[in-house]
């Protein structure tokens, strides 16, 4: 790239490696830079690389690719914008920045589903997105797959691995039968493996000392069936030897502090074991060694180890730390050696005990070695630093045996499934390390590792890049890149590699460090990786692919030393303790010669990376490269410098370099048309496509070797360059251009300015010296007028006070006169009153006594005659003797009567009481409430039984009355001279008129009742809100429970038969049985499970039975033909459910107790629903459902016995709701409800009811799912799809998704053999396309869709507007157009139905709901859909639906539109102009205040202008937002963005009753169809 002044570049920097800058001069071949800061630098000018000027507009790329200039510092600023904003992860290889806080919302279930299935790399980066395309690879080629997870300590691999984890048990299940889930048993396992292999050091205090490669496996349904843990090089020199400040083992520490563990095993402070004290660091920050030691036992009782394993594990730690403080001495005889002191021999006789095995059998085999020869066995004995160095192997030995131990018993308690054919391996391994000093043998073995691993990286980003090239089609040839092969074989070739030559080092015990340094430099020293380091003999260099690291070789060769002491081996496999033996099984007798057997760490770490690389090779692997941005573990810090080393070892800047060594920037040719059209003005009048005005651009600036591909330019490294510069150059000619026109528009108006100013001074200074002229006139006049008001005020005061000083003198003396006037009026007032109510008393006291006289004197002469005339009724009445036994006889009846009365009284208050204490024991926290609540419900009860009493005894009086009156009238013709009768009926009179007195004064303090009750409920009102959740739960277990009952009471099919059969007097024995003359007939339904009780017995049992079984199916019969054919409507009411409604009142089926007629109309109408049209049966017998059930509800009611029975399941809304219903409808319990006429219903009609009701919500819920089902591809037709698909992929997309959302989950075989068939008619482009539309599931279609998105204008104002693919925008505004005939059809099947505008309300409502949640769902997932221009092309579509909204009126449409509040707000905010000058307030309470922080967060960092270029909302607003952001996730509130779709049925039953109009069923005729049925004559004969 040329440079030229005002280029911006990047220039390095000691500090933050890389600064922005400004090219401001040149000599020679050095330019003059000035970084933001205002420094100066000189740098070369192949040392400063281009930079994009407008990458500091927007929030960076998610995609590496789509950067202007690919280069190292692009990378690295581009982490730190997107770091800021807290976007963490990017392509193209998957980078994830550990945040070091939590985000819950990029976690959550809604995230993975919006993930799932989705193709890659058409949303955000994310991790989810990486398991995803791995799962479905594996799904769909059938090859296991692999995801390499590696990044430095701390960098977040492991949480990344758990991840991963975490969404492949998601999207994969687990097997049937599964408790716990893969993921689950896995991540139980951690705490375990953490505890015994993590420890702290430099970097991390959690820091991994062991590779870990887990492998999930699946069976062919793709389910999870189990997985195995793997584990590489643990760090076994760590338990005998650390250095300052890491740590050991984090096990050793947790079981020190481990409290009565600790004293058992004879442990305490950790600084007084030799094994741990090397360090000074005991304690983490944050993390309690016993809390973290209780952790690790409860992960030893998931995993299933037995309680004395765990005793023998801890046992075995505690030996190993005791064995470390055993120290030794020389002994008398030469290279021998001896326990040093008697704290050595506790410690060894400590470890023995611990180890179960004879101490004086460890302290020879520490102190002495056993060599096997023929002539027998020599036993030779050890100095001082053997002996130490035996015990250090002792020790490095039984912890990795151990370690092993748990790593088995951790796949086993997962299950590993031997059979599976495919599998997903995670690879959770260590980093590139580079340190100051590197001189651990282990971080040589590590990088080796990387080597390997990045070789196999390189060679997939190569295969990437020419994926690329093959689908855009281009021509290309081979692409070289670096391969560090040559390193491999410096490493590990034989038989001079470093490898080789270290283990043929470690066989010869004199050889040390130096003379391995040696003989490494004289074999490879023309190796043009390997130097040698300047300062030390025996260090050595080698060029990794990510830098130069020097290893110190002062302890390679003890550390690659791993021998196996077979004295070790024999001690510890005869320990009495069975968990040591086991760790140390019995070697073979060919091994139990040697007494050392030599084995490599270096070989054996080459082995297991050889086969984790066979592996790999064998699977398709996916990268995730973790990235640490700083060193302190804090939020929102970037430390340039160490990420950028760590890119460097992650591989990313050498894919970078792979990269740039093709064709590095690509750009789609809309874009490219966009921001390079104005070099070339005369070929944008839009006569060119985009491709070949991108063409002629290319080739009137002279560029050669570019590309053209389907989609994308192909441009060398450089080239964006140049064709930056020359935009540059116009751009600066035509400012250049406007600077001057501008500057001669500011000088004319200045000049005009200063003439005007010069005017206005003239006039200024004239008019200054008339106004002092005329001020000195004004004062002079205005001394004269303030020396006369002065003067009056001076007088006016004078007179004022003389005035108000009278004044004041007359009003006393008035007001003194005045007030006693007053009070002599006063008295005589009193005095008049008192003598008024004395002589009124007087003579109201004489009055009184007058009268009680006279009322005596009266009474005393109407008992003398009331005697007379009694006396003379006494004679009559003994003459009437038959009449007296008919009353006497009606008497004894109405006591019955009245006695049968009040049992049922008391049987109800019984009943009610039994109620009140079920209440009272499921309400113990609220007894006070519940004492209340009772009180008022039972003064309730008892007023209205009472009030039902007396009014049946009114009734039964009144019946009475007529009884009387005919036989009185009998009587009078035959014996006109009992003239008593009349003095009996004047009585029954009396008694009549003395109960409707009662009656009177009974409704006047029921009505008091009613009024005391309400004014109770009103102070119960905030009560019932607290009970509101326990009286549903109490409800639903009432309901439950009088289900249960009713099954228990009622007999099964097989007591239903003629012969076991119970007569009524048989089944009502009790006090409520009824005599013979008093029993009424019982009618039942026809139905073979009832008999209808016997009027005449005139027919045989037989004959009685078969002729109900006749009737049953004839009525079954025309019950299915009615349900099953489509009867119609007539005058707007359903046929099919008046019909239905009258066959079943006229069979008294409602009255009968038990019945499977009901169940018979359940079974068919879901029969028809299954079988028939879902668009036409749906809507049809919603109408049908609802209509029957409003009939039910007004015309059935419980009756007798059964109510308190009913009231359970009835009562669903708790004692309030009841207490309530008695308040609304008092006259149901005498039996009045409506002016309809009412049935009697038994407990079967009930359930009926209740079973309609659920079948009306199901039909309510499935045609609300296939309207979602239906409008789900019209949404998605209105999306843009991105660039990298082409049409074809966008055309069968579209067919197929809509053919796939008809799919259910049982189409499997359908969608088969479309895909076999399609196979052989598309392309092989066309079929992958279709394969994967076809592999998403359908229970996804409804979450799936993106955003609408504008089409890209690509040409100036005022021309031709384009889409990219050469579209019309006319053909995007008809998709809208298809949803309002979507709706349109809609509205034309629902009301062709007659189906109630209520639940078109619900249904059109629910419609707008999930469009505004699918809508805006999909706006918060990409960012190409946050533009401006998508912006007016959505609110257009919204104001289409609003005009489709009015046009069908409220009625129709309810509240549809306040549904769409959240899509509208959202848009509404993209379209404003000025974002950057509104405030967070006005954000949230101006434009979008139905919209939470986090979603407004994630509209504002993902919108991006592509039609004017304006930017977001400010920094300022940002950041406030991302403060309030972190405040919630520190609370642990995980509000996700994203929202959800309600799938509840948004009515009840009350609802329906109060919407619906009430319908007379008696003007409905019988269809002709249907006449010819015998059972239904009657409504032929009968039709009303």
């Amino acid at each position: 790239m040329s440079l030229r002044k005002g280029s911006k570049v990047w220039v390095e920097d000691r500090d933050l490696a890389w600064v922005a800058a400004e090219v401001v001069d040149f000599v020679g071949k050095q330019v003059q830079v000035v970084t933001a800061s205002g420094k100066k630098v000189w740098a070369s000018a192949e040392k400063v690389p281009p930079r994009d000027p407008d990458a500091e507009d927007h929030g960076g790329v998610d995609d590496m690719t789509k950067l202007t200039y690919l280069n190292e510092p692009g990378v690295l600023y581009n982490l730190e914008r997107r770091y800021a904003l807290n976007d963490i992860y990017h392509w193209s290889i998957l980078i994830a920045v550990n945040p070091f806080t939590k985000l819950p919302h990029l976690y959550n279930v809604h995230m993975m589903e919006q993930y799932k299935g989705a193709q890659f790399g058409v949303l955000s980066p994310h991790v989810f997105a990486v398991a995803d395309a791995s799962y479905r690879a594996m799904m769909n080629e059938g090859r296991s797959q692999s995801i390499l997870v590696s990044g430095e300590s701390g960098a977040g691999k492991t949480e990344t691995t758990k991840l991963i984890m975490q969404y492949l048990t998601y999207v994969g299940g687990r097997a049937a039968g599964d408790d716990r889930t893969v993921e689950q048993q896995v991540l139980e396992s951690n705490p375990l493996l953490e505890a015994f292999g993590n420890a702290k050091t430099v970097r991390n205090d959690n820091s991994s000392r062991f590779g870990k490669f887990v492998e999930i496996q699946f069976d062919a349904n793709g389910r999870i069936s189990g997985a195995a843990i793997r584990t590489y090089l643990l760090e076994r020199s760590r338990v005998v030897q650390i250095t300052d400040p890491e740590r050991n083992y984090h096990c050793f520490y947790q079981l020190c502090a481990s409290g009565r563990d600790a004293e058992k095993y004879k442990l305490g402070n950790p600084d007084n074991f030799h094994y741990l004290n090397k360090s000074k660091s005991y304690e983490l920050e944050g993390v309690s060694n016993a809390e973290e030691y209780l952790k690790t036992r409860r992960a030893m009782d998931i995993v299933g180890i037995s309680h004395d394993d765990q005793e023998a594990i801890f046992r075995t730690l505690a030996a190993i730390l005791h064995l470390g403080n055993v120290e030794f001495s020389p002994g008398k005889e030469h290279d021998s050696s001896v326990l040093k002191d008697q704290k050595s021999t506790i410690h060894i006789q400590m470890a023995a005990d611990l180890f179960m095995c004879d101490v004086d059998l460890l302290r020879a085999t520490l102190c002495t070695r056993t060599i096997q020869t023929r002539e027998g066995d020599i036993i030779k004995a050890l100095d001082c630093n053997a002996a130490v160095a035996s015990r250090d192997a002792l020790a490095k030995t039984v912890y990795a045996k151990l370690f092993d131990w748990l790593v088995e018993k951790v796949n086993r308690s997962v299950g590993q499934d031997l059979n599976s054919q495919v599998q997903i391996g995670v690879l959770d391994i260590y980093g590139f390390e580079c340190f100051k000093h590197n001189s651990f043998f282990e971080q040589f073995c590590i990088n080796f590792a990387n080597e390997k691993l990045q070789q196999h990286f390189n060679e997939h980003v190569f295969k990437m890049e020419q994926e690329e090239y093959s689908k855009e089609e281009i021509n290309w040839s081979y692409i070289e890149f670096i391969d560090n092969q040559d390193v491999l074989d410096l490493i590990e070739k034989k038989p001079i590699g470093i490898i080789a030559l270290l283990d043929e080092a470690c066989m010869f015990p004199k050889s040390t460090h130096k003379t391995f340094s040696t003989k490494l430099f004289q074999n490879l020293r023309t190796h043009q990786r390997l130097e040698k380091a300047k300062f030390s003999e025996t260090d050595f260099t080698i060029s990794h692919y990510a830098g130069k690291v020097t290893y110190q070789t002062d302890t390679f060769l003890d550390k690659n030393r791993d021998y196996v002491v077979v004295e070790h081996c024999n001690l510890l496999s005869s320990s009495k303790c069975p968990f040591v033996a086991g760790l140390f099984p019995s070697m073979p007798e060919e091994s139990s010669r040697s007494s050392y057997k030599f084995s490599s760490v270096a070989s054996r770490f080459k082995q297991q990376l050889q086969a984790l690389m066979e592996t790999l090779n064998s699977t398709e692997p996916h990268y995730i490269r973790c990235v640490k941005p700083n060193s302190l573990n804090r939020p929102q810090k970037f430390e340039n410098q160490s990420i950028l080393h760590q890119l460097r070892c992650g591989g990313v800047l050498e894919a970078v370099r792979i990269s740039l060594a093709g064709y590095p920037t690509r750009r789609n040719y809309s874009e490219f048309v966009d921001r390079f059209g104005l070099l070339v003005p005369e070929l944008m009048d839009g006569s060119f496509d985009e491709r070949t005005t991108t063409e002629k651009i290319l080739q009137k600036l002279k560029l050669e070797n570019f590309q053209l591909g389907k989609t994308k330019v192909f441009l060398r490294a450089g080239q964006i360059g140049v064709l930056d510069s020359k935009r540059a150059e116009v751009l600066d000619s035509a400012a250049k251009r406007i600077q001057g026109r501008f500057r001669t528009f500011i000088a004319r108006k200045d000049f005009v300015l200063i003439r005007a100013a010069a005017f206005a001074l003239q006039a200024y200074c004239r008019g200054c010296h008339a106004r002092n002229i005329y001020v000195a006139k004004r004062e002079a006049a205005s001394a004269l007028i303030l020396q006369k008001y002065v003067r009056r005020w001076l007088l006016r005061n004078v007179y004022m006070q003389l005035y108000s000083a009278s004044v004041l003198l007359q009003s006393c003396i008035r007001g003194f006169s005045n007030r006693q006037r007053f009070l002599h009026r006063k008295k005589h007032r009193a005095a008049t009153l008192i003598q008024a109510q004395w002589r009124m008393c007087k003579v109201r006291s004489i009055y009184r006594n007058r009268q009680t006289s006279i009322i005596a004197i009266q009474c005393r002469w109407r008992q003398k005659l009331a005697k007379r005339e009694l006396r003379r009724l006494r004679q009559e009445a003994n003459e009437a003797g038959f009449l007296r036994l008919a009353k006497n006889k009606l008497e004894k009846q109405l006591e019955d009567l009245t006695w049968r009365l009040q049992l049922e009284k008391r049987l109800r208050v019984s009943n009610e009481e039994a109620k009140s204490m079920e209440i009272s024991k499921l309400k113990k926290a609220l007894e006070t409430l519940n004492l209340e609540l009772d009180a008022a419900k039972l003064v309730t009860v008892n007023e209205c039984n009472k009030n039902a009493v007396l009014q049946n005894q009114l009734d039964l009086s009144c019946k009475e009355k007529s009884a009387l009156q005919r036989e009185l009238i009998g009587m009078a013709e035959l014996r006109k001279e009992n003239a008593f009768l009349k003095n009996s009926l004047e009585s029954l009179e009396k008694k009549n008129s003395e109960l409707a007195l009662e009656l009177i004064k009974s409704q006047k303090d029921r009505n008091d009742t009613l009024e005391k009750l309400q004014e109770v409920e009103r102070k119960c009102f905030q009560f019932q809100q607290n009970l509101q959740s326990l009286e549903e739960k109490l409800s639903s277990l009432e309901d439950e429970n009088h289900v249960l009952r009713q099954k228990a009471l009622t007999p099964s099919p097989k007591s239903n038969r003629p012969g076991f059969v119970k007569s009524f007097s048989e089944k009502y024995t009790g006090p409520l049985a009824l005599t013979q003359s008093d029993r009424k007939p019982v009618f039942e339904s026809p139905t073979p499970t009832k008999l209808i009780a016997p009027l005449s017995i005139t027919l045989s049992e037989s004959r009685r039975s078969k002729f109900a079984i006749e009737r049953h199916q004839e009525n079954h019969e025309f019950l299915s033909s009615c349900i099953q054919a489509d009867l119609g409507f007539k005058e707007g009411k359903p046929v099919a459910a008046c019909i239905i409604y009258k066959c079943l009142l006229h069979w008294r089926a409602f009255e009968s107790e038990r019945t499977a007629i009901f169940d018979h109309i359940i079974e068919g109408i879901n029969e028809v629903l299954k079988v028939g049209d879902e668009n036409i049966a749906l809507p049809y017998w919603l109408s049908n459902a609802s209509a029957l059930l409003c009939l039910l509800q007004r015309n059935l009611r419980s009756n007798g016995f059964l109510t308190t029975i009913s009231q359970r399941s009835a009562g669903s809304s708790g004692v309030t709701a009841r207490v309530g219903q008695s308040l609304k409808s008092p006259f149901k319990y005498i039996g009045y409800d409506d002016s309809m006429s009412h049935v009697e219903a038994r407990y079967p009609a009930i359930l009926f009811k209740q079973q309609l009701t659920a079948c009306v919500e199901k039909i309510f819920g499935l045609i609300r799912d296939n309207l979602k089902k239906e409008i789900s591809p019209l949404l998605g037709s209105c999306i843009q799809n991105s660039p990298s698909l082409d049409v074809a992929d966008k055309s069968i997309g579209g067919s197929v998704y809509s053919f796939v959302s008809l799919v259910g989950s049982s189409g499997t075989k359908a969608l088969n053999s479309v895909t076999i068939t399609l196979a052989s008619a598309v392309s092989k482009r066309e079929y992958a396309s279709l394969f994967f539309y076809l592999s998403v599931p359908t229970a996804r279609t409804s979450l799936s869709l993106d955003i609408a998105v504008a089409p890209k204008t690509v040409r100036h104002a005022g021309k031709l507007s384009r889409s990219p693919r050469g579209l019309p925008q006319q053909s995007q505004s008809s998709q809208w157009d298809s949803i309002i005939k979507f709706l349109d059809s809609l509205m034309d099947r629902l009301r062709g139905n007659h189906v109630p505008s209520f639940f078109i309300r619900k249904l059109i409502t629910q419609v707008f709901s999930f469009i505004n949640i699918s809508l805006f769902n999909s706006l918060l997932l990409r960012r190409e859909c946050c533009t401006f221009s998508n912006g007016e092309y959505v609110k257009s579509g919204l104001a289409d639906l609003e005009k489709w909204i009015a046009s069908v009126t409220e009625e129709f449409a309810g509240t549809s539109w306040h549904e769409l509040n959240y899509i509208r707000q959202a848009v509404g905010f993209l379209v404003i102009h000025q974002k950057r000058k509104k405030s967070l307030e006005e954000i949230m309470q101006d434009l979008c205040p139905a919209l939470t922080v986090r979603q407004i967060y994630r509209i504002s960092t993902m919108y991006w202008d592509d039609k004017y270029g304006t930017q977001s909302v400010s920094n300022e607003v940002v950041a406030q937002m991302r403060e309030m952001l972190n405040k919630d996730n520190q609370n642990l509130t995980s509000n996700s963005f994203l929202l959800d779709d309600d799938l509840s049925i948004p009515f009840s039953t009350e609802d329906i009753y109060m919407a619906i109009p009430a319908m007379d069923p008696s003007d409905v005729e019988l269809p002709p169809i249907l006449s010819e049925h015998p059972s239904v004559q009657f409504l032929i004969l009968h039709p009303k």
